[in-house]
């Protein structure tokens, strides 16, 4: 039997990882100071996490409906780690941008197929609905969408290791968006239901599965349309600036 929607869950493992990652960023505030924004970006980001993992918002992603799943699926792929690694302390990114693993990893070429294809392989369907009815295989999921989201906004917030010009930057937010929209607009528009897990899901709102797959699509689109183009917008704007100096 499916719980109360408006349910809290019992997020022991998120609130466990939050903590721990505060604790983290704390001992490093202390060797490597950052600005107040910064910080707050930061703990934005932590708390953007847990108002998606340990709120009924899970409960709701998890039991319910397609749509609350496809927004939280957003949130850990693009919201929370760009908000995380906005508050790196600068002095601690250009240490952490000398490994060799670390440049390699946070390369546009690298970082942006990374992003991708953990994006477009965790919603297939199958992959999907087998991390819906296995928690392990979801927690991995997460985990994949947060740490592959890391990764593609690194070259576009941080200079170390790859000082990008605001131009390439524009256009390396603008080519995520563009590869990334497919998904979202595909589902907005598919004739019939493709999760499985969501057809059998009890349904609450008055939404039939067709109908919050359609929601799902286009939150989907709509949510990566307002963050990936206020960056681009950014971006493309420093370009002109610097153009025109």
């Amino acid at each position: 039997m499916a719980p109360d929607p408006w349910s809290w869950p019992a997020a022991w493992g998120e609130l466990g990882v939050v903590f721990f990652v505060a604790i983290g960023y704390a001992v490093a505030l202390r060797r490597f100071p950052a600005s107040r924004a910064r910080i707050a970006a930061f703990g934005l980001g932590l708390a953007l996490a847990l108002g998606v993992l340990a709120t009924p918002v899970d409960t709701i992603a998890l039991h319910y409906l397609l749509s609350a799943h496809l927004l939280q699926n957003v949130a850990l792929a693009e919201w929370v780690p760009a908000l995380l690694v906005l508050g790196l302390p600068p002095a601690l990114v250009a240490i952490i941008g000398r490994n060799p693993a670390a440049r390699l990893a946070t390369h546009p070429l690298v970082a942006l197929p990374a992003w991708l294809v953990t994006y477009a392989v965790w919603h297939v369907p199958a992959l999907y609905d087998a991390a819906l009815r296995h928690h392990s295989l979801l927690h991995l999921e997460h985990a994949c969408y947060v740490l592959s989201g890391l990764l593609l906004w690194w070259p576009v917030l941080h200079d170390s290791p790859h000082e990008l010009p605001a131009g390439r930057r524009a256009a390396y937010v603008f080519a995520a968006f563009i590869l990334a929209s497919p998904i979202g607009f595909f589902l907005s528009f598919l004739p019939e239901p493709v999760y499985a897990f969501y057809e059998e899901a009890p349904r609450i709102w008055g939404l039939s599965p067709l109908a919050d797959q359609q929601i799902a699509g286009a939150l989907m689109s709509v949510s990566e349309a307002i963050v990936f183009f206020a960056v681009f917008a950014l971006f493309l704007t420093r370009f002109f600036a610097e153009e025109g100096a």
